[in-house]
């Protein structure tokens, strides 16, 4: 196991220079970010460029959440667009990190800001007059406060459900939880009391509803209806 960590180590220290070199050649509308998975409150082992704003020490993104809840199954993902809280549209690409065994561990991500070439796009196409309805990305919180990132997963769950925790039935609740596993969040210390701190419900009963999400999802999985009895907390 040592020499496992050793190896992961070795693999970051190699790559901290890429993180300056990829930015120095895109210039002031890139920024590369190199992470640590196995600290995911302080992912951010090496930044340069300044897109998002994290700093090293920082905490992952919730994009960054959503690929170390897959695990060993996680891909690279490139050239997807997001945008920050402050409106930069980013074009972005994730790219795993893997030890000899085949182990996920890290990730080095390059973000560009392609919000004035976006702009000048449109501006081209409505003089053109080829203008089309285009789905706006989503908003993706970066910070280095890794509290910040689960409160922004949980709201967008919340308004997907268009309810309180309160509104909620039991199915969707179940289905809350379920989602902010698959994205990660309970990878994160003490995340689970977070949660229940914001639902206004006991540590005791978030657990149990994360314990039930995950045995529904295996049931489903597995093609059975075994939902446990008397599982109301």
């Amino acid at each position: 196991m040592e020499s496992r960590e050793t190896e992961r180590d070795a693999i970051l220290r190699a790559l901290t220079p890429v993180v300056d070199g990829i930015a120095a050649t895109f210039g002031p509308v890139c920024e590369a970010v190199l992470h640590d998975y196995r600290r995911p409150e302080k992912s951010v082992v090496a930044v340069a460029g300044a897109v998002t704003g994290r700093t090293a020490g920082g905490a992952m993104s919730e994009i960054g959440l959503r690929v170390l809840a897959r695990g060993d199954d996680a891909g690279d993902e490139l050239n997807y667009l997001t945008r920050t809280g402050a409106g930069k549209l980013v074009k972005s690409s994730t790219m795993v990190l893997r030890d000899s065994t085949g182990a996920v561990f890290g990730a080095l991500c390059v973000n560009v800001d392609v919000t004035e070439v976006d702009r000048v796009q449109g501006l081209l196409a409505a003089l053109t007059g080829t203008a089309a309805v285009r789905t706006d990305p989503p908003v993706t919180t970066f910070g280095d406060d890794i509290d910040s990132v689960v409160d922004a997963l949980l709201d967008a769950h919340l308004l997907r459900q268009d309810q309180t925790w309160a509104g909620l039935d039991r199915p969707r609740r179940l289905a809350l939880f379920r989602g902010l596993d698959e994205h990660g969040v309970f990878a994160v210390r003490r995340a689970i009391e977070q949660v229940a701190a914001r639902l206004g419900i006991s540590r005791a009963s978030a657990y149990s509803y994360l314990s039930q999400a995950r045995a529904a999802h295996e049931t489903a999985a597995n093609g059975t209806d075994d939902t446990p009895e008397g599982a109301h907390p």
